[in-house]
C-alpha cells in the first residue's frame, strides 16, 4: 500500500511539474486543479501498466500520448500547438531528468541503501519535478516565454516552413524518451550521451520557436 501511495505521489508531482513548464514557457495560464486531476490520471495508469503488467515501455508511450490528449483537449490548445507542447515540454524534462540521474548516479545517491528499493528513483523523480518547476517559475517572472501558442482551439494555423520544421523536431521525442528508458536499463554505460542529445535537440526547438516568437509578434505589431 505504501509502495502505491509514494508511486502516485511521485508520479503526480512530476506531471504537474511537467505542465507547470510548458505553460510556463508558452506564458499560458495555470489550471492547478485540472492539472492535478491530469497527474492523478496518468499516474494511477502508469503503475497498473508498470507493476501489474510489467509494460514499461507502453506506459512510456501511452503518457506521452496522455499528455498530448490533455493539452488537446482538456486544457483546449490547438492540435498543431499540442503536438509541439508535447515535444517541447518532453525534451526539456528529459534533459533535466537525464542530467539529474546522471550527476546521482556520479554520486551515489541514486544508489543509496535506503528502506525501498524504489527510493532511488523517487528522489530522481522528485529531484527533476522541482527542477522542472523552478526553470517554469523562473521564465514565467522573467517574462521569457514565448507568445505565438494561442489557449484556445479555433484559430487559424498558417502551416509554414518553420511550422514543418517545429512539429519534425517534436515528432521524435518520444522516440528519445523510450531510447532513455532503454538506456537506463541496458546499455547504461551509454546514458551520458542523452542530456547531449536533448541539449542539441531543445537548442534547435527554441531556436526555432524563438524565430517563430519574433515573426508573431512583428506580424501583430
Amino acid at each position: 500500500m505504501l509502495d502505491f501511495v509514494l508511486y502516485m505521489v511521485f508520479s503526480i508531482l512530476e506531471t504537474y511539474a511537467m505542465f507547470y513548464l510548458a505553460f510556463k514557457v508558452f506564458k499560458i495560464d495555470i489550471y492547478p486543479k485540472e492539472m492535478l486531476f491530469a497527474g492523478v490520471l496518468m499516474a494511477f495508469v502508469s503503475y497498473v501498466l508498470r507493476n501489474d503488467y510489467e509494460l514499461i515501455l507502453t506506459d512510456v508511450a501511452l503518457q506521452y500520448l496522455l499528455t498530448f490528449c490533455f493539452l488537446w483537449l482538456l486544457f483546449r490548445i490547438h492540435i498543431f500547438y499540442a503536438v509541439s507542447m508535447t515535444g517541447l515540454t518532453y525534451l526539456a524534462y528529459m534533459l533535466i531528468q537525464s542530467t539529474s540521474y546522471f550527476i546521482l548516479k556520479l554520486t551515489g545517491l541514486y544508489y543509496l541503501d535506503l528502506p525501498y528499493t524504489t527510493m532511488g528513483v523517487f528522489i530522481l523523480q522528485f529531484i527533476s519535478a522541482i527542477s522542472a518547476m523552478i526553470t517554469g517559475f523562473y521564465i514565467g517572472k522573467k517574462r521569457k516565454g514565448f507568445d505565438f501558442v494561442p489557449d484556445k482551439q479555433n484559430v487559424k494555423v498558417n502551416i509554414e516552413l518553420r511550422e514543418i520544421k517545429i512539429f519534425i523536431l517534436s515528432a521524435p521525442s518520444l522516440i528519445f524518451v523510450i531510447l532513455m528508458v532503454i538506456l537506463t536499463q541496458r546499455y547504461s554505460q551509454y546514458f551520458f550521451l542523452m542530456p547531449m542529445v536533448y541539449a542539441v535537440l531543445l537548442y534547435a526547438y527554441l531556436y526555432l520557436s524563438y524565430k517563430k516568437d519574433r515573426t508573431h509578434n512583428e506580424f501583430i505589431s
